[in-house]
């Protein structure tokens, strides 16, 4: 995976309008030459996939983790959707500047993480409770989300319409460096906490027998979840199915028996920056959303992961 990430970020910064050989980019990365595509408009997006794709792929071995489910994953449970409400109010209400939505979106993730944790706890933690409760109140969060948008002014809506597809178009550095410091302050206090987590996902007695605290590391990880999905929708939008399918891909390759975090942070890196290639180069020169390529993609794995359940029900 590490492999396909360096060659598919080497393609990204030659692909363009204008094709630059691997030998440009390569004397423009050393400081040989100078190139403002490269460095200015082509890096910065190439990056921002590469970091948010594995804080998503990340997000998704956490949530798959405490649910001890293929299912349970931010945008399947309704993180994303709790994520771009808070998002949807800074645009609305607020004047919409960058650290009003990271705000927004973290608070309002936080707060939906919240509501289901609280109805999916009845004497005792659920991880397929989670999942069922999580998949209505994403049902209604979209719902609640439609409502603001149509509510909002024509020029508020069209741009929040835009941005919920979940795109990189037009990303640059000015956009990345706050986020790009927040997931990895959560990325590394998440791995402190790695072999804890999969101490808890052999379950709660074997956990508690080796001195695991299962509340504080569960809020812990919710925390740290919804951060990296809170933080990537902030900048681009809600980006959906990379992390329901990267750790369960990444579990495979690896041949894990849990769901470890860094297969699934290689592979949502590549499956988001794979996904950007292909929405820059479908309808060329129009660049779609990512969100547009990665919604098809994870359509189709959640279609064989649901077979694939049933089969084993």
């Amino acid at each position: 995976m590490t492999v396909l990430l360096l060659g598919l970020g080497l393609l990204g910064l030659c692909y363009g309008a204008t094709w630059a050989t691997p030998g440009e980019v390569l004397a423009v990365l050393s400081g040989a030459e100078q190139s403002v595509v490269i460095l200015d408009w082509r890096l910065p997006r190439v990056l921002a996939a590469l970091v948010f794709g594995a804080a998503l792929g990340v997000a998704g071995a956490i949530f798959q983790n405490i649910t001890r489910n293929p299912m349970g994953s931010p945008d399947v449970i309704g993180l994303d959707a709790g994520a771009y409400t808070g998002a949807l109010v800074a645009l609305t209400v607020l004047s919409g500047t960058s650290a009003q939505l990271a705000a927004g979106s973290v608070i309002g993730g936080l707060a939906v993480a919240a509501a289901i944790y609280f109805l999916a706890f009845d004497r005792g933690f659920s991880g397929m409770r989670l999942v069922v409760i999580g998949i209505g109140i994403n049902a209604m969060v979209t719902a609640f989300n439609s409502w603001i948008v149509l509510r909002a002014e024509l020029e508020v809506a069209i741009a929040a319409v835009g941005w919920s597809a979940g795109s990189l178009n037009g990303v640059g550095w000015d956009d990345l460096t706050i986020p790009f410091v927040i997931i990895g302050a959560l990325l590394l206090l998440m791995t402190l906490s790695a072999h804890a987590m999969h101490q808890a996902a052999l379950g709660d007695a074997v956990a508690v027998t080796t001195g695991v605290g299962l509340d504080r590391l569960r809020l812990l990880m919710v925390f740290v979840g919804v951060g990296c999905t809170a933080t990537v929708t902030a900048v681009a939008g809600p980006v959906v199915f990379i992390a329901l399918a990267a750790p369960q891909i990444g579990r495979r390759l690896a041949g894990a028996a849990g769901v470890p975090l860094l297969p699934a942070a290689l592979t949502g890196a590549v499956l988001l920056l794979g996904a950007d290639l292909l929405a820059q180069m479908l309808l060329a020169p129009v660049a779609l959303p990512v969100g547009v390529v990665s919604t098809a993609i994870g359509g189709c794995y959640l279609i064989w992961l649901l077979t694939k359940e049933v089969r084993r029900a």
